[in-house]
């Protein structure tokens, strides 16, 4: 039997996760956590054998989860579930440490196999994401400005670009709006822009929302 734990602040996509899953007759779900505190807390006296993280948590980043589990609980594999194109956040999370990446937007059914997958020790990679993969290989000299954001940087400047004010943002990412203004400081000058509205037009220009 495959033990699964489940982590996102989205009680009706859990629960969409769960049932899908419980279609699979060698998967079990045994436990959800809606926050990073809730997953440590799981993991204190809960065994499992695959994670499926949500990226945009409150609090704290699924990159920054990740990172934390490598070191605590290695032996878990982690697969990333997002609603952010693979394009975005999928390379940046195989090189984290991810044993794969799938899309919200995908065939559920597809989460089963994922699963299968990363448990026997393999990367579940979609097309999308296995030729994101080969294409940086075969350029890896070839770096956008964007790709040296980080997570929190990076999501600043999808919402920005989306239309998003800064007191939106916070909320969202249960920050400060004062914190939301540093990262928007550092994106603008790592990007060499002035104001959003150049945000928003890179954004477009690559494909970012």
């Amino acid at each position: 039997m495959i033990h699964v734990l489940l982590c996102d602040d989205h009680a009706v996509l859990r629960r969409g996760i769960r049932d899908t899953l419980a279609e699979a007759a060698d998967i079990e779900v045994v436990g959800e956590a809606a926050s990073y505190p809730e997953l440590k807390e799981l993991l204190r006296h809960t065994d499992c054998d695959v994670l499926l993280l949500d990226l945009n948590l409150p609090g704290r980043s699924g990159l920054e989860i990740l990172a934390s589990l490598h070191e605590s609980h290695p032996k878990i594999k982690v697969l990333i579930v997002s609603m952010y194109p693979e394009d975005q956040y999928a390379l940046r999370a195989i090189r984290a440490g991810a044993s794969g990446y799938a899309n919200k937007a995908d065939d559920p059914l597809r989460l089963i196999d994922a699963v299968r997958t990363v448990v026997q020790g393999r990367k579940y990679l979609t097309p999308v994401v296995a030729q994101l993969l080969a294409d940086s290989l075969a350029q890896p000299a070839r770096e956008l400005p964007h790709e040296a954001l980080s997570e929190r940087e990076l999501q600043t400047l999808t919402k920005i670009a989306s239309g998003k004010r800064l007191s939106d943002i916070a909320k969202e990412l249960m920050l400060s709006p004062k914190t939301v203004s540093v990262y928007r400081a550092r994106v603008l000058d790592k990007l060499q822009l002035s104001n959003n509205a150049e945000l928003t037009v890179y954004a477009i220009r690559n494909q970012l929302v």
